[in-house]
């Protein structure tokens, strides 16, 4: 994983000492709340409805396991004793003082972490495949090119304070397991006819109040020029995007307005001229870092073998293991969706222990899924059933990877200041639903996810099964939207019609279940047969 050189460190040393000066100014009031806010938000630090919120940055999810203690301790010094890892492959502490957030950053930084445009209207935490370096169906790892982005953008003097906040996306394989069509900016590094390495360009997605699926701009970028590309594109947005609508203000709105071929006619015009200018990416600099991304020493030679004769376990490796490019090695994520538990959230005990399993068991590396849990990258099948062992006992071994049961949801009004509604208790009560009635395993493949507000941070307009939660009239209502995908299949969710009260958004998702049960064919997903049959078998159950 990549590892700080001198000019990381002092850059963000530099922003920790600047920081505390803004905070003390702040306590002693010679700053007031609207002249800080801007300030605090270039730190990732948010008022919500409680305290303080601080969003740490995790770069395209890649922790390694002194970094893990360090989320733990802060969690057990500074907060409630927990942290919620989130979509976007971060984590968030929900109850932060003021007066601690200096001393936060400072161990932050003593391990090379960051809160830096985690928040703001700037190019956000880079995100990738949460397999990367490990899936067998990559052409590369997308990481190095993730970690180019990472320092092409950080204090990019253009785009500090873009129309909006924008996210990008890198991943390297046709499985699409990081939502790429749906952000701002998403690549696909892929290899042409000729098995040179380019970048295809998506640009224009997002969720929230508008959401739309990415276009593609350019289906093969030279490697060699991606951030010059990514330049062109930000320009354009930067020059048009809307500045007097936050509500229009995302690049997809742009893209949208102009049409994909005028965005794209632009972009090209930019990119020549950046070319023409002698604008060339840092590619030396991919080289460098390159070299803290080579291949862990992968042992020759293991078995394939498994002793599956604890049913428990065999549940657990069949759902939560994922197949590995080198041979005898799997992926295994570690659920942080127990039943009834927060989706996202881990103790300080269980992140402590997680660090420990990743350097025991994963050549000292964790990643940060955007599903909200957590994968070791890197583990023996041989060592399965011990890793297995310690998760269990600590609460981490649901086999739920993908079910109905692995819910992805934001904080929603528990938390959130911009939330209309609650996400954590619908999301509990889902899972004990599903836990208790047997289902689970029936239905196979059932993405869902929960949003408390239109800002849509739980990815409804992307669930198998989405979930809204709405004001209507003072009263926390529930829309039910069916059919959207993240993957490389992408669509947007459709609403089902009417909501629902918080016990009737449960009982709806338990029929739209049973709707799929009933109608589905040999081998279909829940989108399969929702895509086939359509949405009126599902409204005729749920409203009759």
């Amino acid at each position: 994983m990549y590892r700080y050189d001198q000019y990381d460190q002092a850059m963000v040393d530099a922003r920790v000492e600047e920081f505390r000066d803004q905070t003390r100014r702040r306590l002693e009031g010679r700053l007031t709340e609207d002249q800080f806010k801007p300030l605090r938000l270039m730190n990732g630090l948010y008022l919500q409805l409680h305290a303080y919120m601080l969003r740490v940055a995790i770069p395209y999810g890649t922790l390694d396991s002194r970094q893990m203690h360090m989320l733990a301790d802060i969690a057990d010094k500074y907060d409630r004793g927990y942290g919620h890892f989130t979509t976007r492959q971060n984590i968030q502490y929900n109850w932060i003082k003021l007066e601690d957030a200096g001393d936060i950053l400072a161990d932050l930084a003593s391990v090379e972490m960051h809160a830096i445009q985690t928040s703001g209207n700037c190019i956000r935490n880079i995100s990738s495949d949460h397999f990367a370096g490990a899936a067998a169906d990559e052409v590369v790892d997308p990481r190095p090119y993730a970690e180019l982005l990472r320092q092409w953008s950080s204090f990019h003097p253009e785009f500090s304070y873009l129309p909006r906040k924008f996210k990008i996306a890198v991943i390297a394989s046709d499985t699409d397991r990081a939502a790429m069509r749906l952000h701002d900016i998403g690549i696909q590094i892929v290899r042409n006819e000729a098995d040179e390495l380019g970048a295809a360009f998506y640009v224009g997605g997002g969720m929230g109040r508008t959401p739309m699926i990415a276009p593609c701009i350019n289906a093969f970028v030279p490697l060699d020029r991606m951030v010059t590309y990514a330049e062109a594109a930000l320009r354009v947005y930067n020059r048009h995007g809307r500045r007097d609508n936050k509500y229009k203000a995302r690049i997809k709105i742009l893209v949208h307005e102009l049409g994909a071929e005028e965005y794209t006619r632009q972009v090209e015009e930019e990119f020549a001229h950046l070319l023409g200018q002698g604008v060339e990416p840092p590619f030396a600099e991919l080289e460098r870092i390159r070299g803290y991304f080579e291949d862990p020493l992968f042992e020759d030679g293991l078995s394939a073998e498994l002793d599956r004769s604890d049913p428990d376990f065999a549940l657990w490796v069949d759902r939560n293991t994922i197949a590995h490019k080198a041979p005898g090695y799997v992926s295994a994520v570690i659920s942080l969706k127990p039943v009834g538990g927060i989706p996202g959230d881990a103790t300080a005990e269980q992140m402590h222990l997680m660090a420990d399993l990743a350097r025991d068991y994963s050549f000292d590396e964790l990643r940060v899924m955007h599903t909200q849990n957590i994968v070791l990258p890197h583990v023996r099948k041989a060592d399965l059933h011990a890793l297995w062992t310690a998760l269990e006992a600590a609460g981490l071994g649901s086999p739920n990877l993908d079910t109905i049961e692995d819910i992805i949801a934001c904080p929603g009004l528990d938390y959130c200041s911009l939330a209309n509604a609650r996400s954590i208790p619908v999301a509990q009560k889902i899972s004990e639903r599903f836990a208790a009635n047997g289902k689970t395993e029936a239905l196979g493949q059932l993405k869902l996810k929960i949003s408390g507000c239109i800002n849509a941070c739980g990815h409804h307009h992307a669930g198998h099964i989405g979930i809204l939660g709405v004001d209507k009239k003072g009263v926390e209502n529930y829309q039910l939207l069916l059919g959207g995908s993240e993957a490389e299949d992408v669509s947007l969710a459709k609403i089902t019609g009417p909501g629902f009260d918080e016990a009737g958004i449960v009982d709806a998702v338990e029929t739209a279940a049973d709707v799929y049960l009933r109608e589905r064919q040999d081998g279909e997903r829940f989108l399969d047969t929702y895509r086939r049959i359509g949405m009126t078998p599902f409204k005729e159950a749920l409203y009759g």
